[in-house]
């Protein structure tokens, strides 16, 4: 079956584009993406993309929706948030492909090979099986239930070493999950099935990418850490299934949003020198009102003890030539008056427009309106950083007046 290609740009329109129901329905089932039927036409549809991006096969129908920001940017924001220190010692680039899922397999084989490097980590899991001797402990509530109190079989509990756990699963997981989409480039194929023939010994899970095993990470598996958070990265990007009759649809979708927000929380954190407890992502929740049932989840937060001594909101949106968007900035007040703070910080993801400062009548808050541009080298994206953290230190400093 040959297929006809649709190349997308995020947030950018596409005219009169003739598709089946089937594959209409399949696009509309893509977060924010907008088809709208073309005026004065049959079968023709105007399509707009929101902030996922990626490739989507529906059907016969191959969509690209490249992002507008270049690809190997997009993989830099992303590898760097899985892993600073590491993206600091090793200057790993992702490879510029023309296509998102193109490019994340080379970086996803290279921290695999990085994390198998020392050998596949093995760990304790516990088992529960009917053998015919003991090992471990005897389930006697099971054995009685089961077999009477007759043996053999006996029902035991074991803590088994092996390399069957969860972070090999999750690895193996993606490995498989990448395997079932169209992937061009031989070299990719190539290392995803020779890292599947190491996995052997491990299980295949049909995870659900919204309950995808937590790690406690330590000194003995932190190595694994980058290929697992990117395993799951991919899990979450492969996700979108859509079932229509015959028609199956499948794809590989990142939302930008939470590339942008993970990315400058913690490039933000790493430039501020500060722990995850004292500078998190959404943990800490700010009240509104006395009796506590308005909560309110900034973006940054910095907090010292119980004391929340900044507050910040991002947004991955251009602002256009009218400036910011209103909502945006009664979003960040809130949280300033949540904080009881004098001052908040609000960041675009890129901008064509001035910074602006908003003095608020009446309350005397603050509001400081900023651009981060991604769309730079990885050194310009960092030196905005660094320039960021010490706005932020400055504004966390007059509340310490």
């Amino acid at each position: 079956m040959s297929m006809r290609r649709l190349r997308l740009t995020e947030h950018q329109p596409a005219r009169a584009v003739s598709l089946s129901p089937e594959e209409r329905d399949g696009l509309r089932a893509i977060k924010d993406f907008e088809v709208a039927p073309t005026p004065g036409t049959s079968g023709s549809f105007d399509l707009t993309p929101g902030s996922t991006v990626g490739a989507v096969e529906i059907g016969s129908l191959a969509v690209q929706i490249s992002p507008k920001i270049p690809v190997g940017n997009v993989l830099f924001l992303i590898s760097y948030a899985l892993d600073p220190s590491r993206w600091r010692k090793t200057g790993f680039e992702f490879a510029e492909r023309d296509s998102l899922l193109e490019a994340v397999i080379p970086g996803f084989v290279h921290q695999v090979r990085q994390a198998f490097r020392p050998g596949l980590l093995q760990g304790y899991r516990t088992q529960e099986e009917s053998l015919s001797t003991v090992r471990g402990r005897i389930r006697i509530g099971d054995q009685i239930r089961r077999r009477h109190g007759i043996s053999p079989p006996v029902e035991v509990r074991y803590d088994d070493f092996t390399e069957d756990i969860d972070v090999n699963r999750l690895i193996k997981a993606a490995i498989h999950r990448l395997s079932r989409l169209r992937i061009r480039s031989s070299t990719s194929r190539s290392a995803l099935c020779s890292y599947d023939v190491a996995l052997a010994q491990v299980t295949t899970m049909p995870y659900d990418a919204r309950r995808l095993p937590e790690i406690q990470w330590t000194r003995l598996n932190q190595h694994y850490r980058p290929a697992v958070e990117l395993a799951s990265l991919i899990l979450r990007a492969t996700t979108f299934e859509h079932h229509d009759g015959s028609i199956r649809s499948t794809g590989f979708l990142v939302d930008m949003n939470q590339v942008f927000e993970n990315f400058a929380v913690v490039a933000l954190r790493d430039a501020l020198g500060l722990r995850e407890e004292e500078f998190p992502q959404g943990d800490k929740r700010l009240r509104l009102d006395l009796a506590h049932s308005v909560k309110l989840k900034p973006d940054l937060s910095w907090w010292e003890g119980g004391t929340c001594r900044f507050v910040g909101d991002l947004k991955y949106k251009r602002i256009g030539e009218h400036g910011i968007h209103h909502p945006d900035i009664y979003q960040l007040l809130s949280y300033v008056i949540a904080a009881d703070l004098p001052s908040g910080l609000l960041i675009y993801a890129a901008g064509e427009a001035d910074e602006a400062i908003h003095d608020i009548i009446h309350v005397g808050r603050r509001l400081v309106v900023t651009t981060l541009d991604v769309g730079g080298s990885p050194g310009e994206i960092l030196g905005q950083v660094g320039a960021l953290a010490g706005r932020i230190s400055t504004l966390r400093s007059t509340t310490l007046v």
